[in-house]
């Protein structure tokens, strides 16, 4: 009954040309144009992935989870009621704008986010065009990749995510007084990751957001183009020490960071929570 993968992820943002720069020449992401000046990004067979719409000011708008059934979705739905959650169904307009079959949406207070719950993403029939040389992402099964959030209580935002949203959790990070919990909801070794607030960070603060290569070398060209065109740095290329992606992390001009990466380990049934004492174990240093 619980959520399948993270199937899309909505903005506002103010600098839209910037947006696309990094969209396209470093990620190489295939761009599609609305009439209202939105912007789809895609990276696999679904329509998109990203929606970017024009905005004064810079916010996530929303988190779409996949269900993986129209009656794991209706069962989900019934549980937040019961919860006391207002869920409200999209309208037409709306699906017709996430290019989904049926979904739900609700406000999580936790990660103070608007979520949406979905069935049935529209698969394009004309194959993904990256906009420079890359190999693809790694989402079939898996998901978009994973979002990370400053959250003030962790102990009730895991149990949110676990007893009801059907998380499970793999595994633990904790570093110089900052707290890293991460949960899977498929074989991705993390596809929400919740940290404690640190340095004046907010609750509800959007961390990063991490999308994974098929090839190691795509993550290398776009190291190198970072590196060369000016586009801001923000964790150098790295090895995690739980998930060992192998990645980099830019800034975004909307504030939160970007995670390219490339060979994330995946969770079987013999998986063995752990608990670490670093995040990575080589690399990954900060920049600045």
């Amino acid at each position: 009954m619980g959520v399948s993968a993270l199937g899309y992820v909505t903005l506002e943002v103010s600098d839209m040309d910037a947006w696309l720069k990094i969209a396209t020449n470093v990620l190489g992401m295939q761009t599609t144009r609305r009439p209202d000046g939105a912007v789809d990004l895609r990276i696999d067979d679904f329509h998109h992935r990203f929606t970017l719409y024009p905005s004064a000011t810079d916010r996530l708008h929303s988190l779409g989870w996949e269900m993986a059934s129209p009656e794991d979705l209706l069962a989900l739905v019934e549980k937040l009621r019961g919860l006391g959650f207002t869920v409200d169904e999209m309208d037409a307009a709306t699906r017709a704008d996430r290019k989904v079959i049926s979904g739900y949406r609700f406000h999580e207070p936790l990660l103070n986010a608007e979520t949406e719950l979905f069935f049935g993403p529209l698969a394009h029939n004309l194959a993904f065009v990256p906009t420079r040389g890359i190999s693809g992402y790694n989402t079939r099964g898996l998901g978009l990749g994973h979002v990370v959030f400053h959250v003030a209580d962790t102990d009730a935002t895991v149990a949110f995510y676990r007893d009801v949203l059907g998380f499970s959790l793999s595994d633990y990070i904790g570093w110089d007084g900052i707290e890293a919990i991460f949960l899977h909801c498929n074989p991705r070794h993390h596809t929400l990751a919740i940290m404690n607030c640190f340095n004046g960070i907010q609750p509800g603060a959007l961390n990063h957001i991490m999308i994974e290569a098929l090839s190691y070398d795509d993550v290398g060209y776009a190291y190198d183009i970072v590196r060369d065109s000016g586009v801001p740095l923000f964790m150098e290329m790295g090895k995690h020490s739980n998930d060992h992606m192998q990645s980099f992390y830019i800034r975004t001009p909307s504030g939160f960071c970007i995670e390219y990466g490339y060979g994330g380990r995946l969770i079987g049934p013999d998986w063995e929570v752990r608990n670490y004492d670093q995040p990575m174990l080589f690399g990954h240093r900060m920049v600045g």
